[in-house]
């Protein structure tokens, strides 16, 4: 009996441990850009602007065999840079999109209609299933395309952060 007690006690730590190291090694990167909305921009018409992930790069350096996978979008928000004390009234729509060298264009985030005048907002996440292809491929790019309800009085300066997560591949 006493036996059975102890490789219960065991296999019980043993599988505990595992879900613990699990969530340990999760992992969460990060990746911010500045998108620049100028006063000629104008309103009701889809603005498009595009940038390298040089950070995310730094993580995996395009190596098609770092040891992830299972990679998604987890988070995505849009804020206010300046000018000091802005809201985003101005917005009417939001869309993010990800692709890389030989990989097609794929939205991970969006937001439409934007009816707040607060100075940061969390997008809605696109179910786009895994995007290890695209996160291990060189050249990681983000386009973020946005759309105003009207011209802005001066320049507006909006940060767009993504956070991607990840499992250990092996």
């Amino acid at each position: 009996m006493k036996n059975m007690f102890l490789t219960a006690m065991v296999a019980s730590a043993a599988l505990v441990s595992c879900g613990t190291v699990q969530s340990l090694v999760q992992n969460t990167f990060p990746y911010t850009t500045n998108v620049l909305v100028s006063t000629g921009v104008p309103a009701d018409k889809e603005v498009s602007s595009t940038a390298t992930a040089t950070n995310v790069q730094t993580w995996f350096g395009g190596n098609n065999n770092a040891q992830i996978k299972d990679v998604r979008i987890s988070d995505a928000k849009v804020s206010v840079v300046s000018p000091s004390g802005g809201n985003l009234s101005a917005l009417k729509s939001i869309k993010v999109y990800v692709s890389s060298s030989g990989t097609k264009e794929r939205l991970v985030a969006s937001r439409s209609p934007i009816s707040t005048n607060a100075a940061s907002l969390n997008l809605d996440l696109n179910d786009t299933g895994f995007l290890d292809e695209v996160v291990k491929s060189s050249g990681l790019t983000v386009r973020t395309v946005y759309e105003l309800k009207n011209q802005t009085s001066s320049d507006m300066n909006l940060k767009i952060a993504l956070n991607f997560s990840s499992v250990p591949a092996k």
